[in-house]
Formats: C-alpha cells, sequence, structure tokens
C-alpha cells in the first residue's frame, strides 16, 4: 500500500490529500486496521507535503447528500450522479474515496473564497 500511494502521488502531483476522519467501527478489529490505514496514509501524505484535509463522515455524508446521517448506498448514489456515472463506483470504498474528494472540492472552494474576501 505504501509504495502505491506514493506512486500515486509522484505520478498525479496533487497539492492536498483529503481524508475521512477516524470513527469507532462496530467491530474492534476494522476500527484498529481503519486507523493503522489512516497512520500510513498521513505519513505519507505528509512526507510528500501535501496540505491534509479531514472531514467527518457526518459532514461528508451532509456535502454530499445533503443529510449526515444518509445510508451507504445513499451515498454511492449521489456520487454516481454528481460524476455523471452510469453505475455506482464499485468496490463501495470508491464511492467512499470520492465522496471525500467531492466533499473536499466544495469545502476547499469555500475556505478559499473567504480568505479571498479577508484580503
Amino acid at each position: 500500500m505504501c509504495s502505491g500511494l506514493e506512486a500515486v502521488i509522484a505520478e498525479h502531483g496533487p497539492d492536498a490529500c483529503a481524508i475521512e476522519d477516524a470513527f469507532l467501527a462496530t467491530n474492534v478489529k476494522v476500527t484498529m486496521k481503519l486507523g493503522q490505514v489512516r497512520g500510513v496514509v498521513l505519513l505519507i501524505a505528509e512526507r510528500a507535503g501535501l496540505d491534509i484535509h479531514e472531514y467527518s463522515p457526518r459532514l461528508i455524508k451532509q456535502t454530499v447528500v445533503g443529510y449526515g446521517n444518509a445510508e451507504k448506498h445513499q451515498v454511492q448514489e449521489m456520487v454516481r450522479l454528481l460524476l455523471k456515472l452510469k453505475a455506482v463506483p464499485a468496490p463501495h470504498d470508491a464511492a467512499d474515496a470520492l465522496a471525500v474528494a467531492i466533499s473536499h472540492f466544495h469545502h476547499a472552494a469555500f475556505r478559499e473564497r473567504i480568505a479571498a474576501t479577508a484580503k
């Protein structure tokens, strides 16, 4: 995973990393694995000099669906609609990642507008 993510960063040259905040999954093992993956991603992003932006699951759902308690299938369908895809992204993690990216795009643009008016 580490070298694969580094290769993606090297190939595409992003300037930011958007990631979902940690959350407590119903299964302790899943929670631990998510924490480990987040740690690796944050380390790689920091080493690459990327701006790191974290979004809560609730904010992502609110941004994408308009409802912070939306179900996973609702998020998947809104990602499909917003990106004008023929099918819901698969696997479901792909839809989750796209939802984080959509949220970052929305909120980063908002932060930039606020910063521009403060000058």
